[in-house]
């Protein structure tokens, strides 16, 4: 065929036979018919492009967007926001949200490497090395460096800043190895060391040339200048002077990616109360320690308890006493009526979180218990004064002296002990101290013969300073006089322990020892409560030692969403 052929061939409009028969039918029908026709085309259009649309959006997932916004109370006014210095909730979170460390929490509560790129531990123990990432900065532009790094750390150790990390950084060797690398050395292996590199970075160009002395009058103390997640944007001061206000922006080049929200406003209140007014105002949208029905809750890390003092009282060196006057306690009824609900009962001396199987709360009634205990181990009840009595070992049980801290919790925690210790026929007096002078008057000398108060936990779980017998007396914080030689070789060896299952099973020994022993009537874990708008997603409260840990993970947090295919999605 020749091409002329084909192209008239083409040209040509060839009939389908059909489609033809269709159109004559069509032209046939009435108007009445077409336009019956018509309606059910488009219906039947409609139908299939919805049904297409619906499939699709079967098909997509949805994923956090960027933009949005959070504005939050917090009470007290910021004056260090600095990691070497911070010293109330207002000067850490705002340390929280401007400042990174080498290592981070995670959502799930796990540590991972933030402005490190990865890091390794000699077989020993005794040295990490940190490798940065090539594309940390902070929010100045400048990159972090080992030199950045080494810089902090010396600062932390400086003695005449006294700084809180002090204790933390004391006889650690920090080395630069290149721009890129630092080497810590260690005295002797310590496996909770990794905790304390998710200590905030501080840029040394800034702080190099900055006295000690002048640390804390520096316009970096209020204008922080970090690696973290948020940059300060704007800074409001009311007519004395007084920060009254942050205006935080997203910082774009955080090591683990821009945060989601595009801003965090944190307004600052003198009290309670005057947070709370805020709050209902919608002045605010978010802030902790609020209770409200859609409040988000988690424990403390934080371990309550009435501790019993040998010393003070020899009654409580018997173990029978110790564990009766526990079992008296209904826990259930302390958190539902003096904690209002805001608490989780406890039986041990390891918080909720800590990835343990917590010991049990008997569900009987204690004070039966506490009875039968008592008396099949020689203790009888005189019938006429109700004072317990052990003729064999010339021992009274009568009245116990129990000091706590002069606050409306741990009065009204008092309170239901003594409640329940006078129905097992112990007469209890309460004596309240302000903090300081309980600190001073009552822990230091360890002048009281039972103590009403609260172990903070930190994350990385060492219980070494509150039950190691060699940390009974004052600076120790074994606030119960406690021994128990198996418990001190297993709180040694879970220092050391680097694999996580085996320190995981060192703990819940520990808290299985510690609880069969009765150092302490252990009674609740408070709760951490975070009244925050639902339209906030990502939020997860795993472990919380601090409320500053609310914003662990902030660069998760996400008001936006979109629609996509899921092969868009980056693993």
């Amino acid at each position: 065929m020749r091409p002329s052929s084909l192209f008239t061939l083409l040209r040509t409009r060839q009939p389908i036979p059909w489609l033809e028969a269709l159109s004559a039918h069509i032209r046939s029908l009435s108007y009445g018919d077409k336009l019956i026709v018509s309606v059910l085309g488009i219906f039947v259009l409609a139908s299939s492009l919805a049904g297409l649309y619906a499939l699709e959006r079967s098909l997509l997932i949805e994923v956090p967007a960027r933009g949005g916004s959070l504005t939050e109370g917090v009470v007290g006014s910021p004056r260090f926001v600095n990691p070497l210095l911070a010293l109330t909730d207002a000067d850490r979170d705002l340390t929280a949200l401007t400042y990174a460390g080498l290592m981070g929490v995670a959502p799930d509560g796990s540590l991972i490497p933030v402005l490190a790129e990865s890091y390794s531990v000699s077989e020993d123990g005794k040295e990490y090395l940190f490798t940065l990432r090539s594309d940390a900065r902070f929010s100045n532009n400048t990159p972090v460096t080992a030199e950045d790094v080494v810089f902090t750390i010396e600062k932390a150790q400086d003695p005449s800043l006294k700084s809180p990390e002090l204790a933390n950084w004391a006889n650690i060797k920090a080395e630069i190895v290149d721009a890129r690398t630092v080497r810590f050395l260690l005295p002797k292996p310590y496996a909770p060391f990794l905790v304390d590199t998710t200590l905030g970075i501080l840029p040394a160009q800034l702080w190099r040339n900055i006295p000690v002395d002048e640390f804390p009058f520096s316009p970096l103390m209020t204008e922080p200048v970090g690696a973290g997640p948020f940059q300060v944007q704007n800074v409001t001061r009311g007519k004395k002077g007084t920060i009254i206000s942050y205006e935080l922006r997203a910082f774009s080049k955080y090591a683990l990616g821009r945060p989601y929200l595009d801003r965090i406003l944190l307004r600052f209140y003198e009290s309670t109360d005057a947070l709370g007014n805020a709050y209902r105002k919608g002045t605010i949208e978010s802030a902790y320690g609020i209770n409200t029905s859609t409040a988000l809750r988690v424990p403390y890390s934080r371990t309550f308890g009435a501790f019993f003092n040998p010393d003070e009282n020899p009654v409580f060196t018997n173990l029978e006493v110790r564990k009766a006057l526990s079992l008296a306690i209904d826990r259930q009824a302390l958190v539902s009526g003096a904690l209002g609900g805001n608490a989780t009962p406890l039986f041990g001396p390891v918080p909720p979180g800590s990835g343990i199987t917590q010991p049990e709360i008997p569900v009987e009634d204690g004070v039966l218990l506490a009875t039968e205990i008592l008396e099949d181990n020689g203790w009888e009840q005189d019938a006429e004064t109700g004072v317990w009595e052990n003729a064999k070992e010339e021992l009274l049980l009568e009245t116990i002296t129990l000091k706590t801290s002069n606050v409306p919790e741990l009065k009204a925690v008092a309170t239901s002990i003594e409640s329940d210790w006078e129905r097992l026929g112990v007469n209890t007096e309460i004596e309240l101290y302000e903090p300081g002078d309980l600190a001073s008057s009552v822990i230091r000398p360890r002048a009281y013969e039972v103590l009403l108060f609260g172990m903070v936990i930190g994350r990385d779980q060492d219980l070494f300073a509150f039950w190691d017998s060699g940390e009974r007396s004052d600076p120790g914080l074994n606030i119960a006089g406690y021994a128990n030689r198996s418990v001190d070789t297993l709180l040694e060896s879970a220092r050391v322990e680097l694999n996580p299952e085996i320190a995981r099973a060192d703990l819940q020994k520990l808290s299985q020892l510690i609880a069969e022993d009765y150092p302490a009537a252990f009674t609740h874990a408070p709760d951490f409560l975070y009244a925050v708008p639902q339209s906030v997603q990502g939020i997860r409260l795993v472990q919380i030692t601090a409320p500053a840990d609310r914003f662990a993970a902030v660069h998760t947090w996400y008001r936006r969403s979109e629609l996509v295919w899921p092969f868009l999605v980056s693993k």
